[in-house]
């Protein structure tokens, strides 16, 4: 049927017509399919066409630059202080610290019980005081009662001791008569010539007696003496108070000699001659210490060691002591008053001849960089027998006449130039 109408005219050109239309849309879109599929390859192939170009560009840039002109760069030379070493007799310091602490110290108790009736100017906190002074004085009038009373104790002892003397003669005398009428009686007893009676007489005459010289030192006690040259560091009682026997009066201190104790590491030995000590020879000290703006210094002497280790601190405690710490003798001195934190200096062993060079010179603690001739750099162990504070104390590693560096330098390297300050 189809056919049939397509082989009519009508029919044909309207097929025609269909048919051309189809094959321009194929066309279409075969041109389309082909013009993406160039645009995708462009993308692509462009970015790498152009990336070579530039390298190749920029070869042929390279290659034909003119050659750099090449001149040896100089480095420059490092600004240090030196130091030239010379060896100089070396007397090794030991550095201590410690608290100033009195040598004598003393609770005063009254060996009496009574009313405080008087007391010295000198009996505050602070004040100074001699020794034999009279500090305080307790009420004494019932210890001269009791005076009183062992006195009369005593007469009446010495009235029986003379009645029983008297009447042991009397019984002598009777006996002595007595055998003059019979030759043949014995000796006499020592009960017929009353000696017990004369000896318990005796004897109370002696407790009468020891009963007054107790009364006596009771009110000797009344009044409470200086015992040495001091200072009172805290007053208890005061004029008054009543006290007991064994009552604390005050707390004193002697100041003819102050106290240092100062601690000493096991490596610090090495520096000293404690053994000295045991017989009779004083180490030298000096002392100093801040006070206000100024610093001031006094001599002391090491006198002993505690002899043992702290257990805590593993120090060894030596003691060191100043004459006079309040200057009471020597006037224009500043005081060292008790509780003053100082730093000691100990004079210690000899050392000999060593190099002292600054420990700020020193480079990972054992190098030191020496210079040259050529004013160049170059390390040196070296071997330090003691450092302090300040100096380290070199034996070996450096000779006489050396230049080193005391600038310290940050990475240094063998070779590197320097040049002097100055």
């Amino acid at each position: 049927m189809w056919r049939q109408d397509v082989k009519k005219p009508k029919f044909r050109k309207i097929f025609c017509v269909k048919i051309r239309r189809l094959e321009r849309y194929l066309s279409y879109h075969s041109e389309f399919e082909r013009f993406s599929t160039m645009t995708r390859m462009l993308k692509v192939v462009l970015p790498i066409v152009f990336i070579v170009l530039a390298i190749g560009a920029s070869f042929v840039m390279v290659q034909s630059r003119p050659a750099a002109m090449q001149k040896p760069v100089s480095l420059p030379a490092l600004r240090v202080s030196v130091n030239t070493a010379v060896r100089t007799p070396v007397t090794f310091v030991v550095r201590s610290q410690g608290s100033v602490s009195p040598r004598t110290e003393t609770i005063l108790m009254s060996e009496v019980s009574g009313q405080i009736i008087d007391v010295s100017p000198a009996f505050v906190s602070g004040g100074f005081f001699k020794r034999g002074d009279i500090l305080v004085r307790i009420d004494p009038r019932n210890y001269r009662s009791a005076v009183k009373r062992a006195k009369a104790g005593v007469a009446k002892a010495q009235t029986q001791v003379a009645t029983e003397s008297a009447l042991a003669g009397y019984a002598y005398e009777d006996w002595q008569r007595l055998r003059e009428f019979d030759r043949a009686s014995r000796e006499a007893s020592s009960l017929v010539l009353r000696k017990p009676q004369l000896q318990a007489a005796i004897a109370e005459l002696e407790s009468k007696e020891a009963d007054l010289e107790m009364a006596q030192e009771d009110l000797n006690r009344t009044i409470i003496r200086a015992p040495y040259n001091g200072m009172v560091r805290e007053k208890i009682a005061d004029i008054g108070q009543f006290v007991g026997v064994s009552g604390q009066l005050a707390r004193t201190f002697a100041v003819d000699r102050a106290e240092v104790r100062l601690p000493l590491t096991q490596n610090d030995l090495r520096f000293l001659d404690l053994q000295s000590l045991s017989a009779g020879v004083r180490l030298p000290v000096t002392l100093s210490a801040d006070i206000g703006d100024q610093t001031f210094t006094w001599n002391a002497q090491i006198v002993r060691s505690e002899g043992v280790f702290d257990a805590t601190s593993r120090v060894l405690y030596v003691v060191a002591q100043i004459e006079d710490p309040y200057g009471l003798e020597s006037e224009g001195r500043e005081p060292l008053r008790i509780g003053t934190f100082v730093t000691a200096e100990i004079t210690g062993n000899s050392g000999g001849e060593l190099f002292a060079v600054p420990r700020y010179a020193l480079s990972r603690g054992k190098t030191l960089w020496l210079v040259d001739d050529e004013f160049r750099i170059h390390p040196s162990d070296v071997h330090i027998v003691r450092m302090d504070e300040n100096f380290a104390y070199i034996d070996e590693g450096l000779e006489e006449g050396d230049r080193y560096t005391i600038t310290p330098i940050d990475q240094p390297l063998p070779g590197m130039k320097v040049r002097f300050d100055g």
